[in-house]
């Protein structure tokens, strides 16, 4: 029995180009002899579709972009394909479905039964779950199709609110109806170490139930989710003997009754792993939006080299438009650094100073005494951070370019970063990457990627800056960011309170970390959209209130 995985990269709402996707794959599935082809879920409608689900008519759509499809596949490959569905649930109501095509026919619908309502999921919100998991019967086999969430029951972090459904486990419930095989159709999204996760709960599966597991992902960016692909066939003996590739689109045959041998799993590192999702998320944000050029500032730091970077993998690096923007306060080594940066990737950079704006609202009365009583104090500051992003904007304006903000999550966290200044942009490249994976990437860059020297050694080795004050260092504010990140991903990821913090760094330290967070969630609503990578990502992933009071222990 031979089964084609399929690991597609659709766009959301796109029904017409999502359902040419899956035809395209299943002709090359056909060609290799394929009797079932397996995509991922809601590849259709693309994942996640949102509020798209609410419209009237868009899942109806879905359901007709299913049944046009199911002709035009290849005679005698049996088809299994991820879509929103209205059929056989309430009116007014739309299922997360799977459904078998197979010679011109929809065969068989099954819905998805747990519906994830944590971290960035409100599947709730939009659909109604499956009261059982049953066999899907196709050639002769029982199938045990599932849909993503269905396979997490009971994991670590997983939550469903509802008491009876707590209790269903579908792939128990799928073993003990008899299938021979489990086919989970997902859109699991990126994160730290996730694909090893999954990996490791397949086998669970595989080692409770003793049948084989065929799992296809999404791959692709959408909005502020990224999806890796990494779909895998573990055989009943739990050996990994198929492995498709990261972070791209990709197609794959085995044989049910011949599977391969055991396939090695690829060493992939946290800064690799970290940088492809960066680079195809920054990528498929870009064409899904419709832009071809994107423009960011070189201050000649490392955030906005590692940001450039990523840029001219994402779009090339003649489409890519950097500004450095030097000030009265800026050093002629940052400018170099930016330079060397634009030349080492190929990019365009323009030097465009800064000082003439900045004097020219030194001479507004209305404001002069504001500025001029405080010399490159924090309004001053700001005004040239906001100077900045205005120039960016122009440009972006302009042309059309999409605008790159260029800040990492250690600066967004305590608010070392202006509104209207730094933060303005369309997409915020670095905006859940703390500041030693910022360096850690770009040593990974230059040592692994690359080979050579892209990021200037200079904009590694001396001290962060913003450069808005005489010999300003980021550390004249900020803790050592060793400490800052390690005391965030403290009250971050794990929500950890300032007393257990305390035990480990000082807690004077610990409190204005603690209290900067809170007191600057204003500042990241207004952030741009940027791509998730860890668990408690800021935006949808981690939702604390503005206006609010909390007394840290």
């Amino acid at each position: 029995m031979r089964i084609a995985l399929a690991q597609l990269n659709p766009i959301v709402g796109d029904l017409e180009g999502n359902r040419q996707l899956v035809l395209a794959a299943a002709r090359k599935a056909h060609e290799a002899q394929a009797e079932l082809l397996v995509t991922s879920e809601l590849v259709i409608s693309g994942y996640p579709p949102k509020d798209l689900l609410l419209r009237e008519g868009f899942a109806k759509a879905c359901d007709r972009a299913v049944e046009s499809l199911a002709p035009e596949l290849p005679p005698g490959l049996g088809t299994l394909v991820g879509h929103p569905t209205t059929h056989d649930v309430p009116a007014g109501r739309v299922a997360n479905a799977a459904s078998l095509l197979f010679n011109g026919q929809r065969v068989q619908t099954i819905r998805k039964c747990l519906l994830p309502n944590y971290d960035v999921f409100d599947e709730r919100r939009y659909f109604l779950c499956a009261e059982s998991a049953a066999p899907l019967e196709f050639l002769g086999r029982r199938w045990g199709v599932h849909i993503c969430e269905d396979a997490w029951h009971g994991e670590v972090g997983t939550s469903y609110h509802l008491p009876s459904e707590n209790r269903r486990d579908p792939i128990a419930e799928l073993a003990a109806a008899g299938v021979d095989c489990f086919i989970n159709l997902s859109a699991s999204p990126f994160e730290i170490d996730k694909p090893n996760r999954r990996e490791e709960i397949v086998r669970r599966h595989v080692a409770r139930h003793g049948r084989p597991f065929v799992f296809v992902n999404q791959v692709g960016g959408n909005d502020d989710l990224v999806f890796d692909g990494n779909s895998l066939v573990v055989n009943a003996a739990g050996q990994t003997v198929q492995r498709l590739k990261s972070f791209d689109s990709d197609l794959a045959i085995v044989d049910l009754d011949d599977l391969p041998a055991a396939a090695p799993r690829p060493e992939r590192t946290r800064p690799a792993d970290l940088l492809d999702a960066l680079i195809l998320g920054l990528k498929d944000y870009a064409h899904k939006s419709g832009f071809r050029d994107c423009v960011l500032g070189l201050s000649g730091g490392i955030d906005s080299a590692l940001a450039c970077y990523i840029a001219a993998q994402a779009f090339g690096p003649g489409r890519v438009h950097g500004l450095a923007m030097p000030s009265r306060y800026s050093s002629q080594h940052s400018v170099d650094d930016a330079i060397d940066l634009a030349r080492n990737l190929g990019v365009d950079c323009q030097i465009v100073g800064i000082d003439d704006m900045h004097r020219a609202y030194e001479a507004q009365a209305v404001i002069a005494e504001d500025l001029l009583s405080q010399p490159a104090g924090l309004a001053d500051q700001n005004l040239q951070a906001r100077i900045r992003g205005a120039s960016v904007m122009i440009r972006s304006n302009r042309h059309g370019w999409l605008a790159l903000a260029t800040g990492n999550k250690s600066e967004l966290a305590v608010g070392y970063c202006t509104l209207y200044g730094d933060m303005a942009g369309g997409f915020a490249v670095l905006c859940d990457v703390f500041k030693k994976d910022v360096y850690a990437m770009s040593h990974y860059i230059n040592d692994v990627r690359e080979g050579q020297e892209i990021i200037p050694a200079s904009s590694l080795s001396k001290p962060p800056s913003a450069e808005l004050a005489p010999n300003q260092v980021d550390q004249d504010t900020l803790p050592p960011y060793p400490v800052l990140d390690a005391i965030l991903e403290g009250l971050i990821e794990q929500e950890l309170s300032i007393a257990t913090l305390s035990r480990q760094f000082p807690e004077e330290v610990v409190r204005w970390v603690a209290t900067r967070l809170d007191r600057n969630e204003f500042k990241r609503r207004q952030m741009p959209p940027g791509i998730k990578l860890s668990q408690r990502a800021f935006g949808s992933g981690r939702r604390m209130p503005m206006a609010a009071r909390f007394a840290w222990e």
